[in-house]
């Protein structure tokens, strides 16, 4: 008996439908359709709703968030040096945490039903989709519920009155981080570092996936083997 291979429908909702994929949905997802218009996720409006969010709402919504945390440390007594020095270690943590959930979570191979659906809303939907402008940056929502385990982690290792500094710099950092993955996909950059950034992230979706994981940055790729060698070989070139 020949089993029928699973053919996604394109024209409606996707969710619920990746899930039957099984083996090849790490191969479905991985063949981008590069176009500005995303699908639809559910049928129903509310939950489609939280699919969606323009990049503009990340700044907005947690830039204020920043300030009050690192005024917190303020008022706590550390010194304008103090506070600086936190937030830049904040926003170096949110570097290596950018990186290992991009490659061992954002990345994890999958064949279950749920498995794929999950990893479908999480980020498979993001390289199946990569010019989707709604679903570039993170949902409010999502971060808001992330926030808390973030705080929990830095207060593992450091004092309380640290603590607020320290998660307001990773915070600062994740904000950079998805104001700049949405510039690297819609943006026209002209200076040189943006226009490496751009084309470092573009590899990663449309030639090599399993390689060039840093968004904001390509030190952890460099660090810990994963920059790509082609990369190398422009750098060489230039």
């Amino acid at each position: 008996m020949v089993v029928q291979e699973f053919t996604v429908d394109l024209d409606k909702p996707l969710v619920f439908q990746v899930g039957h994929l099984g083996e090849t949905y790490q191969e479905w997802v991985h063949q981008p359709i590069v176009s500005k218009e995303g699908p639809r996720f559910f049928e129903s409006d509310f939950w489609e709703s939280l699919t969606r969010t323009v990049w503009w709402a990340i700044p907005v919504i947690w830039l204020p968030v920043v300030c009050w945390s690192i005024s917190m440390s303020v008022r706590m007594g550390h010194t304008p040096p103090q506070i600086a020095l936190m937030v830049v270690c904040g926003i170096f943590i949110w570097t290596l945490l950018e990186y290992s959930l991009h490659r061992f979570l954002f990345h994890i191979n999958t064949k279950s039903y749920w498995g794929n659906t999950m990893h479908y809303l999480l980020h498979g939907c993001h390289h199946k989709h990569p010019m989707d402008g709604l679903r570039l940056v993170f949902p409010p929502a999502a971060t808001a519920i992330l926030c808390f385990p973030f705080w929990n982690l830095v207060k593992l290792f450091s004092t309380p009155t640290m603590t607020p500094a320290l998660f307001g710099g990773g915070l600062l950092g994740y904000v950079i981080y998805d104001v700049t993955h949405y510039y690297l996909h819609h943006g026209q950059p002209t200076r040189k570092l943006p226009k490496h950034l751009k084309k470092y992230h573009l590899n990663h979706h449309f030639r090599i996936q399993n390689m060039g994981f840093g968004i904001t940055s390509s030190m952890w790729d460099r660090v810990f083997g994963t920059f790509p060698q082609d990369a190398k070989s422009g750098e060489k070139s230039r």
